[in-house]
C-alpha cells in the first residue's frame, strides 16, 4: 500500500505561501520612510548632505530606513529620520508657527498627535525634515544640535524653491 499517492492538493499552494511570507519579512525591522522626489539641484544638495550626516546623533547609531535613499536616514530605534529635499510645510506660511534656532540652522516647529515632533529647517535652499518620536523627545533638541553641522555644510542658506 502506498501512502504517498494521494497528496492533499493544498500543500504546493501553502508552501509558495510560506515562502513569499518568509521573503517579505524584514530580518532587521528597519524603520522605513517616505523618499521625497525633489528637482534636480535639491537633490544634489540632499545627496552632499547625505555624504557629511555624522554616524551618530544624541549617541544613536545611523540606521538608515527603507527604501534606501541618499535623501533619508536614520538613528536608534525607535528612529529619528531626516527627509531631505521635502516640501514646503503648510506650517511657514502661518505667522503664529513655533520656530527655533538651533547652532544656526532655523527650524519650523511642529508637534504632532502622537507626540512627536518634525523639525523642518527654514532659510535654506532644501527644506530639511527631522522627526523625533514620541519616545526621544525627553533629550529636546540634541538631536538637531548633532545636525547643524552636516546641513550647514552641506545647505547653503536661502530660499528653498
Amino acid at each position: 500500500m502506498n501512502f504517498f499517492r494521494h497528496r492533499p492538493s493544498g500543500l504546493p499552494a501553502l508552501a509558495a505561501l510560506m515562502i513569499a511570507a518568509a521573503g517579505c519579512s524584514s530580518a532587521d525591522d528597519a524603520p522605513s520612510a517616505a523618499v521625497p522626489s525633489p528637482g534636480g539641484a535639491v537633490a544634489e544638495l540632499c545627496r552632499h548632505l547625505d555624504e557629511v550626516l555624522p554616524q551618530k546623533v544624541d549617541k544613536l547609531g545611523r540606521r538608515d530606513p527603507e527604501p534606501s535613499s541618499a535623501l533619508t536616514a536614520g538613528w536608534g530605534d525607535p528612529a529619528i529620520i531626516l527627509r531631505c529635499g521635502v516640501s514646503r510645510p503648510a506650517k511657514m506660511a502661518d505667522p503664529e508657527a513655533d520656530g527655533v534656532e538651533v547652532n544656526g540652522v532655523g527650524w519650523l516647529l511642529e508637534q504632532e498627535a502622537d507626540k512627536s515632533f518634525r523639525f523642518t529647517t527654514t532659510l535654506r535652499k532644501a527644506y530639511v525634515e527631522v522627526t523625533i518620536p514620541a519616545g526621544r523627545t525627553g533629550d529636546g533638541m540634541a538631536p538637531l544640535v548633532g545636525l547643524a553641522p552636516a546641513i550647514k555644510k552641506a545647505i547653503p542658506e536661502g530660499i528653498a524653491d
